[in-house]
């Protein structure tokens, strides 16, 4: 289970740092659907590595990350 969870971790790390690398090269838009679900899977992954780690600090700020976007989606689907 602790590999899977670490696994999950990097894998939501990588997406994160993706979307914003693919943002800085201007090759996403902020408002762009693939920006945003980047940004979901991977907070989502960082939530599922803090919370089990007991960094409720890092698990609160993805918490709110993902809450963010979700929000932004919804938004944008209506």
């Amino acid at each position: 289970m602790k590999l899977a969870v670490e696994l999950t971790g990097w894998a939501g790390a990588l997406l994160v740092l993706a979307a914003y690398g693919l943002l800085t090269m201007e090759r996403v838009t902020p408002t762009s659907a693939s920006y945003r679900w980047l940004n979901v899977a991977g907070s989502a992954g960082l939530i599922v590595n803090a919370t089990w780690n007991g960094a409720f600090p890092a698990a609160f700020l993805n918490i709110v990350w993902l809450t963010v976007t979700l929000v932004a989606l919804a938004r944008a689907a209506r």
